[in-house]
């Protein structure tokens, strides 16, 4: 099922990749730019395997790895309630 940020969350670019901002709990979490990546697409409404392939275009690695580290990446935020369906 594709997954989505809330509405009420906001990422910010920093030097060093991204922050997602949790507006209703006032909460800061911290992305690598790998990360900032997923979320931009997140935003965007793009489902995994288009993040996937963004990820190993934009970074020298398999879909595989890609691949898992999205899917933590989507576990991580959904358990901080960033995510929805």
């Amino acid at each position: 099922m594709p997954s989505r940020l809330r509405d009420d969350v906001t990422l910010v670019a920093t030097d060093y990749g991204a922050v997602l901002l949790d507006e209703r709990a006032g909460r800061y979490y911290q992305l690598n730019p790998t990360g900032q990546v997923a979320a931009e697409h997140l935003l965007a409404g793009r489902g995994t395997e288009d993040i996937v392939a963004a990820i190993t275009t934009e970074y020298e690695v398999t879909e595989e790895l890609a691949r898992a580290d999205l899917h933590s990446l989507l576990d991580q935020l959904r358990r901080a309630g960033l995510v929805v369906a």
